[in-house]
């Protein structure tokens, strides 16, 4: 068996634990689309010849685009950073308002890593303004992550990166993909939304036009569809039809430890079996 690829940053409802649960429900393909690709576990830990990798959070595409074209060079520029002199708050604070300042795709990948392992639990989070907020992270020493870097410029070779949202990235799909869908999980209760996207989230409408584009693209095209979210009674309606497995997971976001508690989440495969009935419901 081998070894899974970790990804090179750190993520909110990152699926490296969910890996294995998911490439279950995978089928073979010329290309894997990820619609919100996130921090790339998926991608790293499957084996298609090509893939097309979305997300609407700019930063990370052009983090990605410019680990794919340079490694080398943004490994040695992102390194300086991993030194004990930067893992202080005044110069915590000083790169990210660099960050927020800088115009230039390369200066701010290079602080997007930085902030995402010395910044408070990895959070990827801007305000309405689209300035990065999140608060400087104390701890003992942030891992700097050069061989995951290089794995994953290496299997950049096969993929293709675009800034785009889901609808248009659905829009893209052809014959011979498999998709795969990670969206911002629908809250398990009103009171526990968190949201990592940036613009203004991941609405209730938003799951339920996924869930259309999914059995829709499953029906019309043949293409298969995996969608991973939380495994609540909204999540089961939307996808009411298509083959579902439960998976227990531990939680990552809570602040404390002791409350990091596992909660279940859903796995649903469209594919030409899902009842054309229900699709015209």
């Amino acid at each position: 068996m081998n070894k899974k690829q970790r990804a090179f940053l750190k993520w909110a409802g990152g699926k490296f634990k969910l890996v294995d649960a998911i490439t279950r429900h995978l089928p073979p393909g010329q290309r894997l689309v990820e619609p919100f690709v996130g921090a790339g576990s998926v991608f790293l830990n499957t084996d298609y010849p090509n893939y097309l990798l979305c997300d609407i959070n700019q930063d990370l595409i052009d983090l990605y685009q410019i680990i794919q074209r340079e490694p080398e060079r943004y490994i040695g520029a992102v390194g300086e950073l991993f030194v004990p002199a930067m893992n202080a708050s005044e110069a915590f604070y000083r790169v990210r308002d660099k960050f927020n300042r800088s115009r230039s795709a390369f200066d701010r990948a290079v602080s997007f890593l930085y902030l995402n392992r010395h910044g408070f639990n990895g959070l990827c989070r801007y305000n309405r303004r689209g300035a990065f907020n999140v608060p400087f992270g104390s701890y003992k020493k942030p891992y700097f992550p050069e061989q995951e870097i290089r794995a994953f410029a290496q299997k950049a070779a096969r993929a293709e990166f675009v800034c785009t949202g889901y609808e248009q990235a659905f829009a893209q799909i052809q014959s011979g993909d498999v998709v795969y869908c990670d969206p911002p999980y629908a809250p398990l209760s009103t009171t526990a939304s968190f949201t990592t996207y940036v613009g203004a989230g991941f609405s209730l409408d938003d799951q339920a036009i996924l869930a259309r584009c999914s059995r829709t693209t499953a029906l019309d095209m043949g293409i298969p569809v995996v969608i991973s979210n939380h495994d609540i009674a909204l999540t089961r309606e939307l996808y009411r039809g298509a083959k579902m497995e439960t998976v227990s997971v531990q939680r990552n976001i809570s602040q404390k430890g002791s409350a990091r508690n596992k909660v279940n989440e859903l796995i649903a495969l469209y594919d030409h079996t899902y009842p054309r009935e229900l699709a015209e419901l």
